[in-house]
Protein backbone atom coordinates (compact mmCIF):
# COMPACT_ATOMS: atom_id res chain seq x y z
CA UNK A 1 0.00 0.00 0.00
CA UNK A 2 2.86 2.37 0.84
CA UNK A 3 4.46 1.67 -2.55
CA UNK A 4 1.13 2.27 -4.31
CA UNK A 5 0.71 5.61 -2.52
CA UNK A 6 4.24 6.69 -3.46
CA UNK A 7 3.47 5.83 -7.09
CA UNK A 8 0.15 7.65 -6.99
CA UNK A 9 1.63 10.81 -5.49
CA UNK A 10 3.70 11.74 -8.53
CA UNK A 11 3.19 14.60 -11.02
CA UNK A 12 2.69 12.15 -13.90
CA UNK A 13 -0.14 10.13 -12.34
CA UNK A 14 -1.73 13.18 -10.70
CA UNK A 15 -1.83 15.03 -14.04
CA UNK A 16 -3.66 12.04 -15.52
CA UNK A 17 -6.15 12.07 -12.64
CA UNK A 18 -6.55 15.85 -13.01
CA UNK A 19 -7.52 15.33 -16.65
CA UNK A 20 -10.10 12.73 -15.63
CA UNK A 21 -11.57 15.08 -13.01
CA UNK A 22 -11.73 17.89 -15.56
CA UNK A 23 -13.83 15.73 -17.87
CA UNK A 24 -16.07 14.42 -15.09
CA UNK A 25 -16.89 17.93 -13.80
CA UNK A 26 -17.47 19.09 -17.39
CA UNK A 27 -14.61 21.61 -17.40
CA UNK A 28 -13.79 23.25 -20.73
CA UNK A 29 -10.14 22.22 -20.30
CA UNK A 30 -8.72 20.62 -23.44
CA UNK A 31 -5.49 20.41 -25.40
CA UNK A 32 -5.93 21.19 -29.12
CA UNK A 33 -5.39 18.20 -31.38
CA UNK A 34 -2.43 19.86 -33.14
CA UNK A 35 -0.68 20.37 -29.79
CA UNK A 36 -1.47 16.79 -28.79
CA UNK A 37 0.15 15.53 -32.01
CA UNK A 38 3.24 17.65 -31.37
CA UNK A 39 3.53 16.29 -27.83
CA UNK A 40 3.27 12.68 -29.05
CA UNK A 41 5.91 13.27 -31.77
CA UNK A 42 8.21 14.88 -29.21
CA UNK A 43 7.86 12.02 -26.71
CA UNK A 44 8.38 9.26 -29.29
CA UNK A 45 11.48 10.90 -30.77
CA UNK A 46 12.91 11.64 -27.32
CA UNK A 47 12.40 7.99 -26.27
CA UNK A 48 14.17 6.87 -29.43
CA UNK A 49 17.12 9.22 -28.94
CA UNK A 50 17.66 8.17 -25.33
CA UNK A 51 17.25 4.50 -26.25
CA UNK A 52 19.77 4.85 -29.09
CA UNK A 53 22.36 6.38 -26.77
CA UNK A 54 21.84 3.54 -24.29
CA UNK A 55 22.07 1.04 -27.14
CA UNK A 56 25.44 2.46 -28.21
CA UNK A 57 26.71 1.89 -24.67
CA UNK A 58 25.34 -1.67 -24.34
CA UNK A 59 27.05 -4.92 -25.32
CA UNK A 60 25.57 -7.77 -27.34
CA UNK A 61 25.69 -10.07 -24.32
CA UNK A 62 23.60 -7.58 -22.31
CA UNK A 63 20.94 -7.34 -25.01
CA UNK A 64 20.70 -10.92 -26.27
CA UNK A 65 18.44 -12.52 -23.67
CA UNK A 66 16.24 -9.44 -23.06
CA UNK A 67 15.67 -9.22 -26.84
CA UNK A 68 14.80 -12.94 -27.08
CA UNK A 69 12.38 -12.62 -24.15
CA UNK A 70 10.79 -9.54 -25.76
CA UNK A 71 10.18 -11.29 -29.09
CA UNK A 72 8.76 -14.35 -27.31
CA UNK A 73 6.31 -12.25 -25.30
CA UNK A 74 5.43 -10.22 -28.40
CA UNK A 75 4.03 -13.46 -29.83
CA UNK A 76 2.69 -15.04 -26.62
CA UNK A 77 0.71 -12.10 -25.20
CA UNK A 78 -1.68 -11.62 -28.16
CA UNK A 79 -2.33 -15.37 -28.19
CA UNK A 80 -3.24 -15.39 -24.48
CA UNK A 81 -5.35 -12.23 -24.80
CA UNK A 82 -7.18 -13.71 -27.80
CA UNK A 83 -7.93 -16.94 -25.92
CA UNK A 84 -9.19 -15.11 -22.81
CA UNK A 85 -11.36 -12.76 -24.84
CA UNK A 86 -12.91 -15.70 -26.71
CA UNK A 87 -13.40 -18.08 -23.80
CA UNK A 88 -14.02 -15.75 -20.87
CA UNK A 89 -15.04 -12.49 -22.55
CA UNK A 90 -17.33 -14.31 -25.02
CA UNK A 91 -16.20 -12.13 -27.94
CA UNK A 92 -16.34 -13.26 -31.55
CA UNK A 93 -13.13 -13.87 -33.50
CA UNK A 94 -13.12 -10.40 -35.06
CA UNK A 95 -13.39 -8.47 -31.78
CA UNK A 96 -11.16 -10.90 -29.86
CA UNK A 97 -8.45 -10.38 -32.49
CA UNK A 98 -8.84 -6.61 -32.31
CA UNK A 99 -8.43 -6.66 -28.52
CA UNK A 100 -5.49 -9.10 -28.80
CA UNK A 101 -3.68 -6.65 -31.10
CA UNK A 102 -3.88 -3.98 -28.39
CA UNK A 103 -2.69 -6.23 -25.55
CA UNK A 104 0.00 -7.79 -27.72
CA UNK A 105 1.47 -4.38 -28.51
CA UNK A 106 2.70 -1.81 -25.97
CA UNK A 107 1.77 1.58 -24.55
CA UNK A 108 4.67 4.01 -24.82
CA UNK A 109 3.10 6.28 -22.20
CA UNK A 110 2.80 3.43 -19.66
CA UNK A 111 6.46 2.72 -20.38
CA UNK A 112 7.36 6.37 -19.69
CA UNK A 113 5.30 6.47 -16.50
CA UNK A 114 6.98 3.26 -15.28
CA UNK A 115 10.44 4.67 -16.07
CA UNK A 116 9.81 7.89 -14.16
CA UNK A 117 8.16 6.09 -11.23
CA UNK A 118 10.97 3.59 -10.74
CA UNK A 119 13.55 6.39 -10.93
CA UNK A 120 11.58 8.43 -8.39
CA UNK A 121 11.65 5.45 -6.01
CA UNK A 122 15.41 5.01 -6.39
CA UNK A 123 15.63 2.21 -8.97
CA UNK A 124 17.53 2.90 -12.20
CA UNK A 125 16.12 0.89 -15.15
CA UNK A 126 18.34 -0.23 -18.01
CA UNK A 127 18.67 2.33 -20.81
CA UNK A 128 18.19 -0.22 -23.58
CA UNK A 129 14.54 -0.72 -22.56
CA UNK A 130 13.57 1.90 -25.16
CA UNK A 131 14.96 -0.43 -27.83
CA UNK A 132 12.88 -3.30 -26.43
CA UNK A 133 9.85 -0.99 -26.55
CA UNK A 134 10.24 -0.70 -30.32
CA UNK A 135 10.74 -4.47 -30.66
CA UNK A 136 7.58 -5.19 -28.63
CA UNK A 137 5.37 -2.77 -30.57
CA UNK A 138 4.94 -4.76 -33.78
CA UNK A 139 4.80 -8.60 -33.34
CA UNK A 140 1.63 -8.61 -31.26
CA UNK A 141 -0.31 -6.64 -33.87
CA UNK A 142 0.83 -8.95 -36.68
CA UNK A 143 -0.03 -12.10 -34.70
CA UNK A 144 -3.48 -10.75 -33.79
CA UNK A 145 -4.27 -9.82 -37.39
CA UNK A 146 -3.21 -13.30 -38.52
CA UNK A 147 -5.65 -14.76 -35.98
CA UNK A 148 -8.46 -12.83 -37.69
CA UNK A 149 -7.53 -13.79 -41.25
CA UNK A 150 -9.84 -16.15 -43.09
CA UNK A 151 -12.79 -15.66 -40.76
CA UNK A 152 -14.03 -12.25 -39.77
CA UNK A 153 -11.40 -10.01 -41.34
CA UNK A 154 -12.71 -7.93 -44.23
CA UNK A 155 -10.01 -5.27 -44.28
CA UNK A 156 -6.65 -4.85 -45.96
CA UNK A 157 -4.07 -6.90 -44.03
CA UNK A 158 -1.03 -5.79 -46.07
CA UNK A 159 -1.96 -2.13 -45.76
CA UNK A 160 -2.45 -2.53 -42.01
CA UNK A 161 1.03 -4.03 -41.59
CA UNK A 162 2.57 -1.31 -43.76
CA UNK A 163 0.84 1.40 -41.74
CA UNK A 164 2.11 -0.13 -38.49
CA UNK A 165 5.71 -0.28 -39.71
CA UNK A 166 5.61 3.14 -41.40
CA UNK A 167 3.41 4.79 -38.76
CA UNK A 168 4.81 7.55 -36.60
CA UNK A 169 5.22 5.37 -33.47
CA UNK A 170 7.61 2.84 -35.00
CA UNK A 171 9.17 5.31 -37.44
CA UNK A 172 10.09 7.84 -34.74
CA UNK A 173 11.20 5.22 -32.20
CA UNK A 174 13.49 3.43 -34.65
CA UNK A 175 14.63 6.63 -36.35
CA UNK A 176 15.44 8.23 -33.00
CA UNK A 177 17.33 5.13 -31.88
CA UNK A 178 19.43 5.11 -35.05
CA UNK A 179 20.31 8.78 -34.53
CA UNK A 180 21.06 8.26 -30.85
CA UNK A 181 23.19 5.17 -31.52
CA UNK A 182 25.23 6.90 -34.24
CA UNK A 183 25.71 10.15 -32.34
CA UNK A 184 26.31 8.78 -28.86
CA UNK A 185 25.91 10.59 -25.56
CA UNK A 186 28.41 13.36 -26.32
CA UNK A 187 26.74 14.62 -29.49
CA UNK A 188 23.18 14.09 -28.22
CA UNK A 189 24.05 16.35 -25.28
CA UNK A 190 23.85 19.25 -27.76
CA UNK A 191 20.06 18.76 -28.04
CA UNK A 192 19.55 17.72 -24.40
CA UNK A 193 18.04 21.12 -23.45
CA UNK A 194 15.16 20.32 -25.82
CA UNK A 195 14.78 16.53 -25.72
CA UNK A 196 16.06 15.53 -22.26
CA UNK A 197 15.52 18.32 -19.73
CA UNK A 198 11.84 19.24 -20.50
CA UNK A 199 10.84 15.59 -20.98
CA UNK A 200 8.94 15.09 -17.71
CA UNK A 201 7.01 18.34 -18.09
CA UNK A 202 5.89 17.43 -21.61
CA UNK A 203 4.88 13.99 -20.35
CA UNK A 204 2.67 15.64 -17.69
CA UNK A 205 0.87 17.66 -20.38
CA UNK A 206 0.39 14.52 -22.50
CA UNK A 207 -1.09 12.61 -19.56
CA UNK A 208 -3.38 15.52 -18.73
CA UNK A 209 -4.95 15.12 -22.18
CA UNK A 210 -5.06 11.32 -21.86
CA UNK A 211 -6.94 11.69 -18.59
CA UNK A 212 -9.57 13.78 -20.35
CA UNK A 213 -9.86 11.20 -23.15
CA UNK A 214 -9.97 8.22 -20.77
CA UNK A 215 -12.71 9.78 -18.64
CA UNK A 216 -14.71 10.33 -21.81
CA UNK A 217 -14.74 6.59 -22.45
CA UNK A 218 -15.98 5.59 -19.00
CA UNK A 219 -19.55 5.54 -20.30
CA UNK A 220 -18.54 2.77 -22.73
CA UNK A 221 -18.06 0.41 -19.75
CA UNK A 222 -21.76 -0.40 -20.00
CA UNK A 223 -21.15 -1.77 -23.49
CA UNK A 224 -18.13 -3.87 -22.54
CA UNK A 225 -19.84 -5.65 -19.64
CA UNK A 226 -18.47 -6.98 -16.37
CA UNK A 227 -16.53 -9.85 -17.97
CA UNK A 228 -14.42 -7.48 -20.06
CA UNK A 229 -14.01 -5.09 -17.13
CA UNK A 230 -12.46 -7.92 -15.11
CA UNK A 231 -10.28 -9.02 -18.03
CA UNK A 232 -9.10 -5.43 -18.54
CA UNK A 233 -7.55 -5.63 -15.05
CA UNK A 234 -6.61 -9.33 -15.05
CA UNK A 235 -4.70 -9.47 -18.37
CA UNK A 236 -2.19 -6.73 -17.43
CA UNK A 237 -1.51 -8.47 -14.10
CA UNK A 238 -0.87 -11.85 -15.76
CA UNK A 239 1.15 -10.49 -18.67
CA UNK A 240 3.05 -8.07 -16.45
CA UNK A 241 3.93 -10.69 -13.82
CA UNK A 242 5.26 -13.01 -16.53
CA UNK A 243 7.20 -10.08 -18.01
CA UNK A 244 8.81 -9.21 -14.66
CA UNK A 245 9.74 -12.86 -14.06
CA UNK A 246 11.34 -13.34 -17.47
CA UNK A 247 13.11 -9.97 -17.29
CA UNK A 248 14.65 -10.91 -13.94
CA UNK A 249 15.74 -14.26 -15.43
CA UNK A 250 17.24 -12.37 -18.41
CA UNK A 251 19.45 -10.37 -16.06
CA UNK A 252 17.62 -7.06 -15.63
CA UNK A 253 17.70 -5.22 -12.31
CA UNK A 254 14.71 -4.39 -10.12
CA UNK A 255 13.88 -1.16 -11.94
CA UNK A 256 14.32 -2.64 -15.41
CA UNK A 257 12.26 -5.75 -14.58
CA UNK A 258 9.41 -3.62 -13.20
CA UNK A 259 9.41 -1.36 -16.27
CA UNK A 260 9.52 -4.37 -18.58
CA UNK A 261 6.57 -5.89 -16.72
CA UNK A 262 4.63 -2.63 -17.19
CA UNK A 263 5.48 -2.69 -20.91
CA UNK A 264 4.29 -6.28 -21.35
CA UNK A 265 1.18 -5.68 -19.23
CA UNK A 266 0.18 -2.54 -21.12
CA UNK A 267 -2.20 -2.13 -24.06
CA UNK A 268 -1.44 -0.01 -27.12
CA UNK A 269 -3.74 2.87 -28.03
CA UNK A 270 -1.68 4.49 -30.80
CA UNK A 271 -0.26 1.88 -33.21
CA UNK A 272 -2.79 -0.91 -32.59
CA UNK A 273 -5.98 1.15 -33.12
CA UNK A 274 -4.63 2.43 -36.44
CA UNK A 275 -3.89 -1.10 -37.66
CA UNK A 276 -7.17 -2.55 -36.42
CA UNK A 277 -9.18 0.24 -37.99
CA UNK A 278 -7.74 -0.76 -41.40
CA UNK A 279 -7.56 -4.56 -41.12
CA UNK A 280 -10.69 -5.13 -38.98
CA UNK A 281 -13.06 -2.27 -39.82
CA UNK A 282 -16.05 -4.12 -38.36
CA UNK A 283 -14.46 -4.58 -34.92
CA UNK A 284 -16.01 -2.41 -32.22
CA UNK A 285 -13.89 0.57 -31.03
CA UNK A 286 -16.21 0.75 -28.03
CA UNK A 287 -14.68 -2.57 -26.92
CA UNK A 288 -10.99 -2.38 -27.80
CA UNK A 289 -10.46 1.34 -27.11
CA UNK A 290 -12.38 1.26 -23.84
CA UNK A 291 -10.37 -1.74 -22.64
CA UNK A 292 -7.00 -0.27 -23.65
CA UNK A 293 -7.50 3.36 -22.66
CA UNK A 294 -10.45 3.40 -20.26
CA UNK A 295 -9.56 0.37 -18.12
CA UNK A 296 -6.05 -1.04 -18.55
CA UNK A 297 -4.17 2.25 -18.88
CA UNK A 298 -5.41 3.84 -15.61
CA UNK A 299 -5.23 0.44 -13.88
CA UNK A 300 -1.53 0.16 -14.75
CA UNK A 301 -0.78 3.71 -13.67
CA UNK A 302 -2.40 3.28 -10.25
CA UNK A 303 -2.08 -0.46 -9.49
CA UNK A 304 0.05 -2.21 -12.11
CA UNK A 305 3.34 -0.29 -11.86
CA UNK A 306 3.68 -0.55 -8.04
CA UNK A 307 2.60 -4.21 -8.25
CA UNK A 308 5.27 -5.03 -10.87
CA UNK A 309 7.89 -3.20 -8.80
CA UNK A 310 6.92 -5.23 -5.75
CA UNK A 311 7.17 -8.49 -7.73
CA UNK A 312 10.59 -7.44 -9.04
CA UNK A 313 11.78 -6.69 -5.52
CA UNK A 314 10.53 -10.08 -4.30
CA UNK A 315 12.23 -11.96 -7.15
CA UNK A 316 15.47 -10.08 -6.48
CA UNK A 317 15.57 -11.53 -3.01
Amino acid sequence: MDLALQTLISPIVLCFLLGMVARLVKSDLSIPDQIYQILSIYLLLAIGLKGGVALSESTFSELMWPAIVTIFLGVATPLSAFYLMKKVGKLDTKNASAVAAHYGSVSAVTFLAAIETTKMLGFEPEGYLAALLAVLEVPGIIVALFLAQGKDSSGNFKKAIHDVLAGKSIFLLIGGMVIGAFCGAEKISAVAPLFIDPFKGVLCLFLLELGIVAAGRLGDLKQTGWRLLILGCLIPIVHGAVGVTLATWAGMGIGGSAVFGAMVGSASYIAAPAAVRIALPDASPGIYLTLALGITFPFNLIVGIPLFLKIAQSLAG
